[in-house]
C-alpha cells in the first residue's frame, strides 16, 4: 500500500494526490503536520532514501532557516527528535511503499508506484507511436 505523506498547504502535495487519483491508485494519506512522524518511522524512510537525510529536510523552509542548523553538527537522534518537534521541516510530499521512495513531486518518477503491467502496457504504446 502506498502511503502519502503531506502538508494540506503544499502544492506538490496536491499535484501528487491529484496523478494517484487520476490513476485510480488506492493510497493513504497522512498529515504529516497534524499527525508528525516517529523517530521509528522517519529510520523506515530514510532506509528507502538514497541520499539519507538530505533528500528528506527541507533546507528551504522557515524553520530550518529560523534555527540556523548545520546538519553535519546533528547526531541522527538529534536530527531525528528535531524533525518530530517541526515536521515542516521534511521535504513533501513524501510517497512511499514497501520498496520504493520518493520526495516532491515528479510525474516522470511517480511512475514507478504504477502497477508493473500497466506501465508495460504504456511503454508499448509508447514504442508504437514512436514506430518502435
Amino acid at each position: 500500500m502506498i502511503t502519502l505523506f503531506i502538508s494540506p498547504s503544499c502544492t506538490s502535495c496536491r499535484k501528487a494526490k491529484t496523478w494517484l487519483d487520476t490513476h485510480d491508485i488506492e493510497y493513504k494519506e497522512r498529515n504529516v503536520m497534524a499527525n508528525p512522524m516517529t523517530s521509528d518511522e522517519l529510520r523506515s524512510i530514510l532506509a528507502l532514501s538514497l541520499e539519507g537525510t538530505d533528500e528528506i529536510i527541507s533546507t528551504r523552509s522557515k524553520v530550518f532557516q529560523k534555527l540556523n542548523l548545520d546538519l553535519d553538527d546533528l547526531s541522527l537522534t538529534e536530527l531525528l527528535a528535531l524533525v518530530e518537534k517541526h515536521p515542516s521541516l521534511l521535504r513533501r510530499p513524501m510517497i512511499m511503499d514497501e520498496k520504493r521512495l520518493q520526495i516532491g513531486f515528479n510525474e516522470d518518477e511517480i511512475r514507478a508506484f504504477l502497477p508493473r503491467n500497466v506501465r508495460k502496457l504504456e511503454l508499448r504504446h509508447a514504442q508504437m507511436m514512436a514506430g518502435f
